[in-house]
């Protein structure tokens, strides 16, 4: 027997939302703001010269930089025909209102250029049933997000969240005092 909620966002998963493009192509200065950042030194992504002597025969962004392109910043409106989002804004309804990522996955077809415009697809691919957690009550939300440039798959991203109900979970360890 299902729960008024499953039944509500079961049917969801499977769907796809409509394409959605990056809006800057791929390029050098985000990429190397992006190397700096997590300190990433493989000239490959940022020295032509090297990227053109290396196997690449020119520059590549970092492969972890595939989930960046598209984002949408932080003014991020929730688009009713994404699945996903139509099973959040449900949780959400129903007292599931914090979140936390709980893995991500990628896989690189092939690495990008600067130059290329991204653009992407979300599938919702599952809801969880109820599961009770250290964090809380709640549901996994997994979505895999296909990356293209034209009509090319350049990768994909599994992402999944815990949508959860504050105050459910255990109580943290009391912890030693600072010295």
């Amino acid at each position: 027997m299902g729960s008024p909620l499953l039944d509500e966002v079961r049917p969801l998963i499977g769907r796809t939302a409509p394409f959605h493009t990056a809006p800057d192509p791929v390029n050098l200065p985000m990429a190397r703001h992006w190397c700096d950042i997590i300190d990433d030194r493989n000239p490959v992504y940022t020295d032509a010269a090297f990227a053109e002597a290396s196997v690449f025969r020119g520059i590549v962004a970092p492969p972890a930089m595939l989930d960046v392109w598209d984002k949408p910043g932080l003014h991020m409106v929730r688009d009713p025909g994404n699945p996903q989002a139509a099973a959040l804004t449900v949780l959400d309804r129903e007292g599931f209102t914090s979140t936390v990522a709980v893995n991500s996955d990628l896989e690189l077809d092939r690495y990008l250029r600067p130059g290329e415009l991204v653009h992407s697809t979300l599938t919702l691919e599952d809801v969880s049933d109820e599961k009770q957690t250290a964090l809380g009550t709640g549901h996994f939300v997994t979505s895999r997000i296909r990356y293209l440039v034209g009509d090319e798959a350049v990768g994909s991203v599994l992402f999944r969240v815990l949508k959860f109900r504050p105050g459910t979970g255990r109580p943290a360890a009391p912890g030693r005092p600072c010295p």
